[in-house]
């Protein structure tokens, strides 16, 4: 059973869909606002939230910036039109996945299983890795950098994991999106840009220059270290 927590504004949608999670398995609690969700966040110990973006007072975009500040805790967002504009803003401000309203609750069921398969362990290739200071154990699930602990959210460690898992070999966004994120139309795309850039914000001295993830352009990435 999951511990999941789920701020929407909308009653009716919040009772429906608390409902609908708890009969897939999950133990759900629920707020109507994001002050409240955040006050739940720190008592509930969740393992993932869902997390509305248009909220009365402090927007789901401000609360979603908050939970990740705190922690790596998932967070899928609901979005009420899929608008390119909030779904970018939503995935900067730190957001795993995406759902675009109305919501079917079989469909964020799949999505809060993707996200939290990603923080499964990793027994292919080597267990453990050094790449000049960077240093991935896939044993043990950890990242560190310089010697130091990087924290990452499953979907952060899990796209590392895959680029890094064949080294010089460029992947496209579809195989990482397929592989990721378990998405299957390419229109999602930016989940990738969005995720390799928090990811280099991680793990590069310079993300700007980046040495370990290099983009190919028009086609994906490759995991190059020099």
């Amino acid at each position: 059973m999951s511990r999941i927590l789920l701020i929407e504004d909308d009653h009716s949608v919040r009772i429906s869909l608390a409902k609908a999670l708890g009969r897939y398995g999950h133990d759900v609690a629920s707020a109507p606002s994001g002050e409240e969700g955040l006050r739940l966040y720190r008592e509930h110990a969740a393992e993932l939230v869902v997390l509305d973006l248009m909220l009365p007072g402090m927007d789901g975009f401000e609360v979603c910036r908050r939970i990740r500040a705190a922690g790596t805790v998932p967070i899928v967002m609901l979005t009420a039109r899929g608008d390119d504009i909030d779904v970018v803003s939503g995935l900067e401000s730190g957001a795993d996945d995406y759902v675009v309203k109305p919501v079917e609750p079989r469909v964020i069921d799949a999505r809060i299983r993707a996200v939290l398969r990603r923080g499964a362990p990793d027994r292919a290739g080597r267990s453990r890795a050094a790449y000049g200071d960077l240093v991935i154990d896939r044993a043990s699930m950890t990242v560190t950098r310089d010697g130091d602990a990087v924290a990452m959210t499953p979907t952060e460690l899990r796209l590392l994991l895959e680029l890094s898992g064949s080294p010089g070999q460029v992947l496209s966004r579809q195989q990482l999106l397929e592989s990721v994120w378990e998405h299957s139309y390419l229109g999602d795309s930016r989940l990738v840009d969005n995720g390799v850039q928090r990811l280099r914000a991680k793990i590069e001295a310079d993300p700007a220059a980046p040495v370990f993830i290099q983009t190919v352009r028009g086609f994906g990435y490759r995991f190059g270290p020099v």
